[in-house]
């Protein structure tokens, strides 16, 4: 049986307190939301933080502000479980509630945050792992060591993102407030995140992610596909996020994310360009022939690699074909 380290406790009743116990603790303290990432990790030993922070007291991080019309906002605290059951996000944000409904299983959809599912730690056949395996290979990069062993030659980590929100929330154009030693700051979901397995956010040492904002509602529409093994439990070997907003049946702008096939949600950027200005409509010959000839533009952003689930080559193959599909549930 794995077993969780020795490490001290606490227990804050508002973010703004959570912020200066973990800023007074320095580089020992680490959050812990629904703690179904870190408790894991720490129990593999590839996290170990000395003080841990625990989020569970925060009232303010549970808060749901805002209207259709308008932004909505949701603390980080709100837990998936909350997400996928809600009957107003399911009416105004189905693709969120669906994506939400996607993660793991209901015990951990329970436990599991927003909040948590954002700050997803990168993924990795040879760093998930116990101690004791990582330690027969010489460790890895991300953990302990200094070679990545999906790439030895490469001088950087290939973890992979496997969040089942971001890719969505990214093509969405969600954004996110951190509360750190510095003050409150808002940016840009796609802007907390980097193109590196072991730095994959921007996130400052100390910041605590509040609260996530979705975009109010203004004729855009948005999907998310999921690929995995089994049903249910797996993370995601490729999940695919895509956002399309309308003027009638005209495609004014297209965001598209490719998650579980690199360090962050790659955008498929020709794919989008080629259907802004176009005519989309279900069940139309041209339009599906169009999606098909646009997705195939998505083949060569997606890096899946040999360090998750699947064989990469075929998983590669698979991102054309799930990006159409997440295309055509928009229209």
């Amino acid at each position: 049986m794995l077993r969780l380290p020795k490490f001290n406790y606490h227990r804050p009743a508002s973010s703004a307190d959570a912020v200066k116990i973990a800023s007074d603790h320095g580089p020992a303290a680490q959050y812990v939301a629904g703690g179904t990432d870190l408790y894991p990790n720490m129990k593999r030993r590839v996290q170990t933080p000395k003080e841990v922070v625990s989020l569970g007291g925060c009232a303010d991080l549970r808060a749901r502000r805002g209207e259709a019309g308008s932004e909505v906002t949701l603390g980080a605290m709100t837990t998936l479980t909350e997400i996928e059951r809600d009957p107003w996000l399911q009416e105004h944000y189905p693709a969120l509630t669906h994506a939400a409904s996607e993660i793991s299983t209901p015990l951990l959809r329970n436990m599991g945050t927003i909040g948590g599912n954002l700050l997803l730690d990168t993924r990795c056949n040879y760093y998930d792992q116990n101690y004791e395996w990582r330690e027969s290979i010489n460790f890895c990069m991300k953990c302990d060591g200094s070679t990545c062993w999906v790439a030895p030659s490469s001088p950087r980590c290939w973890a992979v993102q496997s969040s089942d929100s971001v890719p969505l929330l990214c093509a969405m154009g969600a954004a996110v407030t951190l509360h750190g030693p510095e003050g409150e700051r808002r940016i840009p979901l796609t802007d907390l995140y980097a193109d590196d397995g072991i730095a994959y956010t921007t996130k400052k040492p100390g910041e605590l992610l509040t609260e996530l904002h979705l975009p109010a509602l203004n004729g855009w529409r948005a999907s998310y596909r999921k690929l995995r093994r089994r049903g249910t439990f797996d993370f995601p070997v490729l999940g695919v996020g895509a956002c399309l907003h309308f003027d009638g049946d005209t495609v004014t702008k297209a965001e598209i994310r490719i998650g579980g096939a690199g360090s962050y949600a790659i955008p498929a950027t020709e794919t989008a360009n080629m259907l802004v200005g176009q005519k989309l409509v279900k069940g139309d010959a041209a339009s599906e022939e169009l999606i098909r000839a646009a997705a195939q533009h998505a083949f060569k952003p997606t890096r899946a690699m040999d360090n998750t689930d699947h064989e990469a080559s075929w998983r590669k193959k698979m991102a054309p074909v799930f990006v159409a599909r997440a295309i055509g549930d928009c229209l």
